[in-house]
């Protein structure tokens, strides 16, 4: 048997680099304070959680998936020390598992990496009206495509590199859709619902509903919930893969 498991990645500060100071001012505008600061209280408990859960696999034969990643082996390992040094979440559990003898796995393909990177570039550091109307039109234009054509090609990589008998990670955002294109063979078991943390984001940017926020992000923290039936993780993950192939 085959079988990955899904972990949402939730970006932190260090994560955003040079962009972090400009997101944080449009995340305040979007969300209003109250909520941007309930947000990253929320996203810092989600890694604490995502830490304890890991702290009791047994790492020996996991192999890791990292958003982002389009290296393995020595190169690999730098990207990742390299982040978790800069305090990302996300890198030091990979790190961590790394160092527990975990395998990680090239993920990504570079173009399409560079692609939506300088898109990202522009559209943030366009200064006038005109500059970031054009830069976002454009933007809004390719992303999609290019989330389906990045979604496939990691989907493509795990198919073909996770062996029979191993277990694989996958560290990836949750707007992401790779399980559309992962093969049947493959026990998909998600960590968090992918489809809940989407629901979270949607409500917080919306800066409405407050008791539906809140039962989301109490979702995001406890870490009981985790805990299902392996059964009907197999059951919801092929009826998710049904539903977004139709």
């Amino acid at each position: 048997m085959r079988k990955l498991l899904y972990v949402p990645v939730i970006h932190v500060d260090s994560d955003l680099g040079s962009m972090a100071s400009s997101i944080e001012k449009r995340s305040v505008q979007i969300c209003g304070r109250e909520r941007w600061e309930r947000h990253k209280q929320t996203v810092s408990i989600f890694w604490d959680n995502i830490e304890k859960y890991f702290n009791k696999v047994n790492a020996d034969n996991l192999k890791i998936y990292q958003d982002g990643l389009m290296a393995d082996g020595e190169l690999g390992q730098k990207i990742i020390k390299e982040g978790a040094q800069k305090g990302s979440r996300n890198y030091q559990i990979v790190l961590d598992l790394v160092r527990k003898s975990a395998e990680i796995r090239k993920t990504e393909d570079v173009a399409l990496l560079k692609e939506e990177y300088n898109r990202i570039i522009k559209l943030s550091q366009s200064k006038s009206i005109w500059e970031r109307t054009v830069a976002y039109i454009g933007y809004r234009f390719h992303r999609d495509k290019l989330m389906e054509k990045r979604d496939r090609f990691i989907a493509d990589n795990i198919n073909h590199t996770l062996k029979e008998g191993e277990t694989g990670v996958l560290f990836i955002g949750a707007y992401h859709n790779v399980f559309a294109h992962i093969a049947k063979d493959i026990t998909i078991e998600e960590v968090k619902k992918r489809e809940k943390v989407k629901a979270y984001f949607k409500m917080l940017i919306s800066g409405r509903d407050k008791e539906r926020f809140d039962e989301l992000a109490e979702y995001l923290v406890k870490s009981e919930q985790w805990v299902v039936d392996s059964d009907q993780r197999i059951e919801d993950s092929n009826e998710q893969r049904e539903t977004s192939n139709q």
